[in-house]
């Protein structure tokens, strides 16, 4: 956000972080004064000099941050996942409608216009009722997903004095083991107590703009799963070569099921091969699929003689984290709903914290959106 400060109209003053090297090092590049640095957010919220926070912390302190961000005035630009559960998911909903601040999922591809085009393929009702909408988010690797990140200190610990001190003991909210772990920390995401993995870090980036391209409704109670049932496994990365022991906690491979009233989502995720299958919308007279910035229609062949086949230009890099920064700048400015809204956002966490129990319970589970309750 720095490089594009001056075109945004912003001016980013404080940082805040358990780790005092992150605290260092993003201070030097956002040359702030030491008064300007914070290690318990609390403190930084109080700042009233900021308007807005950015949180990119471990999934398990996503609800936390961003209720107390909103609660001190501040619009909130949070990295996926929303939360961790349904139940936080509707405790920072609530406090979004309450507060009324703007708010924005950290998910670039819903400013991506190709999206939106495809929604009105959907809408204009030429291809009849949809059937099924399908993605994936397919990765590969030697070393297994999150351990080729840069950033692994073997000197930072709790037990470290200086910028090599972490505060393990907040970030790890209570939950066991208490005794620090240097993989733990610096690769969260492979561990359930602070993030999801593929479910969490990956599949959102999928699932958010797949809603917009099947043009789901997002308001009152509409748009919500009746039923989500999750299946894959920890096939491949079993083993971390420098310790021997079990690498991660969270699967290599899964599939998510979704079913709503009328229509059915599948998504598939992978950490151990590359090959997915084709981001499309199945319709009954016809399927919407998408190949780089076009949009192409295939004709059932039961309706060819009522549906063209065709391609059209769709304008839209779904990876532009420029775009999706100032649609969050501009919507704090004229009061709009931001294109990654909470209402957006709680429906997709919804899915991904049903497809994370379904998964590690081996169930599937009902929602009931008046109710806000689940079963399984």
């Amino acid at each position: 956000m720095k490089d594009h400060a001056p075109d945004n109209n912003t001016n980013q003053i404080a940082v805040c972080d358990l780790y005092g090297r992150r605290i260092r090092e993003s201070q030097a590049k956002l040359e702030l004064k030491d008064s300007q640095t914070y290690t318990d957010y609390r403190k930084c919220l109080a700042n009233k000099d900021i308007d807005a926070v950015v949180i990119a912390t471990s999934d398990n302190w996503h609800a936390g941050c961003t209720i107390a961000a909103l609660e001190a005035g501040k619009h909130v630009y949070c990295e996926k996942p929303l939360t961790k559960t349904v139940d936080e998911a509707f405790l920072v909903y609530d406090t979004v409608k309450k507060t009324k601040k703007t708010f924005q999922i950290g998910v670039q591809s819903t400013s991506t216009e190709k999206y939106k085009a495809a929604a009105a393929i959907v809408k204009a009702g030429t291809l009849g009722p949809m059937v099924v909408g399908q993605a994936d988010y397919m990765r590969n690797g030697k070393v297994g997903e999150w351990n080729d990140y840069g950033r692994y200190d073997k000197d930072a610990g709790p037990q470290a004095s200086g910028d090599a001190h972490v505060d393990w003991d907040t970030f790890r909210k209570g939950t066991a083991p208490a005794e620090w772990d240097t993989d733990r920390y610096f690769r969260w995401r492979k561990y359930w107590n602070y993030g999801s993995g593929i479910i969490g870090d990956l599949i959102p980036h999928k699932l958010h703009p797949l809603y917009i391209a099947m043009g789901i409704p997002t308001e009152g109670l509409d748009g919500f799963p009746l039923r989500v049932s999750a299946g894959g496994g920890l096939y491949v990365q079993k083993v971390n070569p420098d310790t021997g022991k079990l690498d991660r906690e969270v699967p290599d491979f899964m599939t998510v099921s979704v079913d709503f009233a009328n229509y059915s989502m599948i998504l598939m995720s992978s950490t151990i091969n590359e090959e997915g299958w084709p981001f499309s919308i199945r319709l009954h007279k016809g399927t919407i699929s998408f190949t780089g910035n076009e949009i192409v229609v295939k004709p059932e062949r039961t309706f060819a003689d009522e549906v063209d086949e065709s391609t059209t230009p769709a304008k839209g890099n779904p990876e532009n984290f420029e775009d999706h920064h100032k649609n969050f700048f501009s919507c704090i400015r004229d009061g709009k709903a931001p294109n990654g809204n909470i209402d957006l956002a709680v429906r997709v966490q919804v899915i991904l914290s049903l497809a994370e129990r379904a998964y590690r319970e081996s169930k599937t589970f009902t929602f009931d959106p008046k109710t806000r309750s689940v079963k399984g």
